[in-house]
């Protein structure tokens, strides 16, 4: 009897053990004890739909160019990180509107082609932001000729750099990623305005605009191999930002919206007006906060 005893108790021992073994996992599936209180850790999502400051960067659309008066930058009604009422951007959505005054900066420069991209970055590290924006590409696009623009294996190339850049410094900020405009609509709607033409003529975006009532086929092949290389930077940001896993780009929504005339520069008919800046700033937070990446 005494020996049955002895075996139960060691068996219940055993059982309790193991048990207590299972309890004890985290909830990764590791051996790390349970914390107290007996309740297990939740795993930290990867992506924050609520970061605390934002970092900008790009070319002109996201200094707000040509949107409040002509030739210039309007930074305060940028879509990422103005604090213009009208526009209601990224970061006032996000933070507030004392919070993107205090909390969020804009590195875009003008004219930048994505071979700046790095550099930017390199600045924009340098706050610690928990959200970096990227629009970055268009200018790439607007060349002199088709033969000028930035090839698709430099375009990837420099995107990479910009994203090492950014993961070296800071390997936990998210980015967001918006697509690169559609050129060839810019070009339908625009052409509508006498004066957008004239504008036009002054060089904005040659590639796609120059000559902007020609509608031989040389000049309609020329507007779809704009349109084309468009599309393949697109591939592109799509392409490098899925391989980080805080890395969201827009699934071609900026590319796909079809905006129209009310949407762009009253001075140049190519980029975005307030009411313009106002949409991408949307696009964007839809982006920032769904639940899941945009597939």
């Amino acid at each position: 009897m005494r020996n049955r005893r002895r075996r139960a108790r060691t068996a219940l021992t055993v059982v309790l053990a193991a048990v207590l073994g299972v309890a004890g996992c985290d909830t990764l599936g590791g051996a790390s004890p349970a914390p107290k209180g007996g309740k297990a850790s939740r795993p930290v999502p990867v992506w924050d739909s609520s970061p605390s400051s934002i970092a900008a960067v790009g070319d002109s659309i996201t200094r707000g160019f040509d949107a409040c008066t002509v030739l210039s930058d309007c930074p305060e009604v940028s879509w990422a990180t103005g604090t213009n009422t009208r526009v209601d951007s990224l970061a006032v959505r996000l933070l507030g509107r004392t919070g993107a005054a205090e909390r969020s900066w804009n590195y875009a420069v003008t004219g930048a082609r994505m071979t700046d991209l790095p550099g930017q970055m390199a600045h924009a590290v340098t706050r610690k932001p928990q959200l970096v924006t990227v629009m970055a590409g268009a200018n790439d696009a607007c060349r002199t000729t088709t033969s000028a623009m930035t090839s698709v294996a430099e375009f990837r190339a420099s995107f990479e750099k910009a994203m090492s850049t950014l993961r070296e410094a800071l390997p936990k900020t998210q980015v967001y990623v918006a697509s690169v405009p559609n050129l060839k609509r810019l070009w339908s709607e625009g052409r509508t305005s006498p004066l957008g033409k004239q504008v036009w003529k002054l060089g904005i975006c040659p590639s796609m605009l120059g000559d902007a009532d020609d509608l031989t086929s040389a000049a309609t092949l020329r507007r779809d191999t704009v349109q084309q290389r468009v599309r393949a930077y697109n591939k592109v940001l799509a392409e490098v930002c899925a391989k980080d896993e805080r890395c969201r780009f827009d699934g071609n929504a900026v590319f796909d919206y079809r905006f129209g005339t009310g949407q762009l520069s009253r001075w140049d008919w190519f980029h975005p007006s307030t009411d313009g800046q106002a949409r991408l700033a949307a696009i964007a937070y839809r982006t920032v906060t769904a639940k899941e990446p945009v597939s």
